[in-house]
């Protein structure tokens, strides 16, 4: 491993094979084998990434091998109903709206054995939306025809439900435990429940297991979010303004359609109207006012993002979990954390596609390359963990990620992957990428802070869930037009395959004309036409630099992911001096080519995934942003290497 760390001193083409062969000999190491489903045995070069209530941990590594295999066994009942709308009377006398379905036997009546329970809890709608498209909180017939009931359940202040909606406070998490209770006491149930859903589902579905209620036996979130602050609503410190206000605005919009208004008006009609009070002057216009604005409360982190983020109490699951997670997902960065959090405390896999938001609600693309569909997948869990049965679930593959470049689905014993070693490759003053570190006097590159970066590339789409993904642009995947904006450094075609895989950190070292700036750092894999395909990007604005050691994740002893407490107090000013600043770049699953070249583009913005609170902007409008790169301040990224023959 000592090679990691040597200076480099060839260059042209010979610098290129010898580049390669230092990325390769960064993954030493051997893969683990052992019981399949995993089991924790050895330490890891890794370390966790710690949270607000605990530091970074050493890392465990998970043994276990598992293949994949299909189940799809044949469905018990004939079809399934949906009884007349339930209603939950919780403890302040709140009612929730809840949507029962039952399989049916041959004379089309529901069942009157009682059965294990899948509980959905969703902002959507479930009695409306959640009837045309199951995502949004609908019964899978798949599901419910093979044994299950299902309940679903509008939160307080959606849907047909009455109350303020504050997404995922205190409150509504209370009301959780309040509703596994009533789905235990309810004819239908034998009991035990599984836990589900997609997006916001998922997330009350992770925040419920965490709850240790004894008759939740098992969780399936699909694309849920772990740290609300840092993974979509302030990444960077900055603001989400693609996909947060059409969020939040859904949930309005979707709360206001309540058929009860016409068929029981005594409860419509005030529920809808509470709804309208709500979003205006309680939580939807509000917050984001507030963050606009750079509220205290709002624009850092605190009390409020911590009970939103279920990273925090996903320590407390104790339930088999099974995650879902997409490589170009709103929540992209925190889904493998989640896994990672649970898997030394309970059988745990991980499913991460080339998803956005919405491919990976639909499970786009499969069955592929032996990944059955998603709800064959949720199946086998729920038989396994629910039910009791001796299925398989346990010998599945402990992680599975689509590896970019390679196009396809490959299976891991653990995340973050046990072979991986840091490598750090240097930003040099001519645009080229180097292990070698910069000599004095090599030249700075400067760029023009915009704050319209990124408006024309993969960002659009991801940023958006995916909906925009639906617009064939050729600028959503090829990055060349965004980096226009950016300064791209890019090493020589490689003459061997590279595979990255994990978390990576850019050190960037930046001075700027303006009062503050943001640093957007892009990885992308360019073929041999010249075309650059992203592969994944980091966000960080300049005066919330400040990193919390003691929370950072290390790999080899090298910092790789950069923990920001983003607090009022470590706002740190920017002067004349260089300063440096590290930037969390989302982590991926991705294989660079042989002739391909690895490309880090920085610019000032990524207008798609957030911009800053609009006190900050202002200081950081048309300032020239200049990175260096010399021995005093040698701008850097640290990456993971695994080695090529693990995809085999």
């Amino acid at each position: 491993m000592e090679q990691l760390r040597a200076r480099w001193m060839l260059r042209g083409p010979l610098a290129a094979m010898v580049l390669v062969a230092g990325l390769l000999a960064a993954g030493c190491g051997d893969g683990s084998s052992g019981t399949a489903g995993g089991s924790a045995s050895t330490k890891s070069g890794w370390s966790t990434l710690g949270t607000r209530a605990q530091p970074a941990q050493a890392g465990q590594a998970m043994n276990g091998g598992g293949i994949w295999t299909d189940y799809d066994p044949p469905a018990h009942y004939s079809g399934t109903q949906q009884l007349p709308l339930q209603r939950i009377t919780l403890r302040d006398g709140v009612r929730l709206a809840a949507y029962v379905t039952l399989p049916t036997g041959a004379d089309g009546e529901p069942i009157s054995t009682p059965l294990p329970t899948v509980l959905v809890q969703t902002s959507y709608n479930g009695g409306s939306a959640g009837v045309f498209v199951n995502a949004l909180g609908g019964a899978d017939p798949y599901i419910v025809e093979r044994g299950y009931a299902t309940v679903v359940v509008d939160v307080r202040g959606t849907g047909q439900s009455e109350g303020s909606w504050e997404s995922f406070g205190e409150t509504e998490q209370a009301d959780y435990a309040e509703v596994v209770d009533w789905v235990t006491q309810q004819p239908f149930s034998d009991g035990r429940i599984g836990l589900y859903g997609v997006s916001y589902l998922g997330i009350t579905a992770m925040l419920t297991a965490a709850q240790r209620h004894p008759a939740v036996k098992a969780a399936f979130p699909v694309v849920p979010i772990g740290d609300g602050y840092r993974d979509i609503v302030f990444t960077g410190g900055q603001v989400n303004v693609t996909f947060i206000p059409v969020w939040l605005g859904l949930v309005s919009v979707l709360g206001l359609i309540n058929p009860t208004v016409l068929t029981d008006p005594a409860i419509g009609i005030p529920a809808t109207l509470e709804h309208i009070l709500a979003a205006v002057t309680n939580f939807q216009v509000p917050t984001v006012l507030n963050a606009l604005v750079a509220d205290p409360d709002t624009a850092f982190d605190g009390p409020f993002w911590r009970a939103r983020s279920p990273l925090e109490s996903a320590g407390g699951t104790t339930v088999p979990t099974f995650v879902v997670g997409g490589l170009h997902d709103l929540f992209q960065r925190s889904e493998p954390m989640s896994y990672e959090r649970i898997k030394t405390q309970a059988p745990a896999k991980l499913l991460m596609g080339p998803w956005t938001h919405i491919e990976a609600a639909l499970g786009g693309g499969l069955p592929a390359d032996g990944v059955p569909p998603l709800n064959r997948i949720q199946l086998r869990w729920f038989d396994q963990y629910v039910k009791g049965l001796d299925v398989g679930a346990d010998t599945l593959p402990n992680v599975t990620q689509y590896v970019l470049g390679h196009e396809r689905y490959v299976t891991a014993a653990d995340w973050p992957h046990p072979q991986a070693g840091a490598q750090r490759l240097y930003l040099r003053g001519d645009k080229t990428l180097s292990p070698e570190m910069p000599a004095d006097g090599e030249a700075a590159n400067t760029v023009l802070q915009v704050p319209i970066q990124g408006l024309c590339s993969i960002s659009t789409s991801q940023w958006t869930a995916g909906a925009a993904g639906f617009i064939p642009l050729p600028c959503f995947e090829n990055s060349n037009a965004s980096d226009r904006w950016s300064v791209v450094y890019q090493t020589p075609p490689l003459v061997e395959d590279l595979y990255l895989n994990g978390p990576i950190e850019a050190d960037i070292w930046m001075t700027t004309t303006a009062a503050d700036a943001g640093l957007s750092v892009r990885v992308s894999d360019v073929d041999e036409r010249g075309v650059a395909r992203s592969l994944t990007n980091g966000l960080q604005t300049a005066s919330l630099r400040a990193v919390d050691p003691a929370r950072s994740r290390t790999l080899d002893g090298e910092s790789i992911q950069p923990w920001h407490p983003y607090t009022q107090e470590s706002v740190q000013a920017l002067g004349d001096e260089p300063v440096q600043v590290p930037v969390e770049v989302f982590q991926t699953s991705a294989l660079i080519a042989k002739g391909h070249s690895l490309r880090i583009s920085v610019g000032a913005s990524d207008l798609p995934q957030g911009v800053p609170p609009v006190p900050t902007l202002l200081q950081s409008l048309l300032g020239l942003l200049t990175i260096y790169s010399d021995a005093e301040h040698p701008s850097s990224v640290v990456l993971p290497v695994v080695p090529v023959s693990a995809l085999n």
